[in-house]
């Protein structure tokens, strides 16, 4: 099984429509259809605010990755977050998501990317071990807080 990643565009919305409900109904978050569509479209149309990756094959992918930018004081400059990582069950426990993440190392450092970071619930100790495996490492004094605006 390959990890390999896509850039997504508009086109691809409807193989990633089923994996993003499945994200949703998986994580108990409440999007219906068109709300996900237009969270997500920006970023297929090309904003220059993050990306949609396929993972696997374009025409039946086994997953997806959102990742959005921010500019980072702490790491000096460009920061990517990968917002959602999602892989079918079916194929998951195949190392499939530290491999995304990894590949998706070379393309963000390439473009000046600085750091990227991901968020995780404390509790969730299969996910810490799948990012830890891409490398990536827990920032203990850090927590997010958010004001929906």
């Amino acid at each position: 099984m390959s990890a390999q990643l896509t850039l997504a565009v508009s086109e691809d919305y409807p193989r990633l429509a089923p994996l993003m409900e499945a994200l949703d109904i998986e994580i108990g978050v409440a999007h219906d259809a068109v709300a996900r569509e237009a969270a997500i479209m920006p970023l297929l149309e090309g904003s220059p605010l993050g990306a949609v990756y396929i993972i696997g094959p374009t025409r039946a992918p086994i997953g997806f990755l959102v990742m959005t930018l921010t500019w980072s004081l702490d790491y000096g400059g460009i920061m990517a977050s990968v917002r959602e990582i999602y892989v079918r069950p079916g194929v998951r426990g195949r190392g499939i998501a530290p491999e995304a993440l990894t590949a998706l190392v070379a393309p963000l450092r390439a473009g000046g990317v600085r750091a990227l970071g991901i968020e995780i619930d404390p509790s969730n100790s299969t996910g810490q071990s799948v990012y830890a495996r891409a490398l990536f490492q827990p920032r203990p004094s850090v927590s997010m807080m958010v004001r929906k605006l």
